[in-house]
């Protein structure tokens, strides 16, 4: 079968959860599973480059058959051969290469042309969905805690305080209505400015500053959108939340609940430790509905 020469086009930022679509190719993996690659899909795919979100859990229906998809993993082509997940040799919009949402079935069956209705569990998806919109918002909420530890001007968030969050993040794994976050408060974070003496003795009035904020943001049922630069899977998205007082735009590419007001209560729980003579910041998130 012929490989796809543009990238998938991607219908879950908008918040499908299902769609027809038309199968492009499918080939056999080598664990006997099949990789199945379509026109439009509105499973979100994990990427290898930085796996926070993992795959959204879907069917794909063909006639009376239909297939379970097993995991969903962004790919890459350049039209000889279909590279997936940490096998992509290249970067994104490296001429030449097209970027694919890979559906890994269980079985073969789908052949190019064949139509197929792919149904995104949707409750899966919104729980989702509320977790990582509410990583995005406790990191906000932590940066703005933390804005008085820095001693040398840095790069703002989107609400301009300080990026703690994008200078000190190591991990972030999104869970169904949950988060987790861990920062490294090592020697290169020192030497931007941050200050660490006094983290420890101050943690829990960190972690009460942050719960504070969520509550007054999560109580304006602020909307929540994702825009995009186009539908194609390496088209630039961005999170977009209309706080009150201003408008917040993150580049994200995973998905989010329609409005802050469906997340019920956001708190954080911070703990500290010691990683070979590091400190370790954990931040617990979690979207009580």
């Amino acid at each position: 079968m012929t490989l796809p020469s543009e990238d998938t086009r991607v219908l879950y930022p908008s918040g499908a959860v299902d769609l027809q679509a038309t199968v492009l190719h499918s080939e056999p993996l080598a664990d006997g599973r099949s990789a199945v690659l379509l026109d439009a899909t509105c499973v979100h795919p994990v990427d290898a480059g930085w796996p926070d979100q993992g795959p959204d859990l879907a069917l794909l229906h063909h006639g009376a058959a239909f297939w379970p998809v097993e995991d969903c993993i962004v790919g890459a082509t350049d039209g000889s051969a279909l590279y997936i997940g940490d096998d992509i040799p290249v970067g994104k919009g490296t001429p030449g290469w097209a970027f694919v949402v890979v559906h890994v079935v269980d079985a073969a069956g789908l052949s190019a042309g064949d139509t197929v209705t792919v149904e995104v569990d949707e409750s899966l998806r919104d729980a989702t969905s509320a977790g990582h919109t509410s990583c995005h918002l406790a990191s906000l909420a932590l940066n703005d805690a933390l804005a008085d530890r820095w001693k040398k001007e840095v790069r703002p968030d989107a609400l301009g305080h300080p990026d703690f969050d994008g200078l000190a993040i190591d991990e972030s794994l999104i869970g169904q209505n949950a988060s987790v976050d861990t920062y490294r408060l090592g020697k290169s974070l020192r030497k931007k400015g941050f200050t660490v003496e006094g983290f420890a003795e101050a943690l829990a009035s960190i972690e009460a500053a942050v719960n504070a904020t969520l509550l007054v943001w999560t109580e304006t049922d602020a909307t929540v959108r994702v825009d995009r630069d186009g539908d194609l899977l390496t088209d630039r998205r961005f999170w977009v939340c209309e706080l009150p007082d201003a408008s917040v735009r993150i580049p994200c590419g995973g998905t989010h609940v329609s409005s802050l007001g469906t997340l019920g209560a956001v708190t954080v729980t911070l703990a500290l430790h010691d990683l070979d003579g590091t400190d370790v910041l954990t931040m617990n998130t979690s979207a009580t509905r």
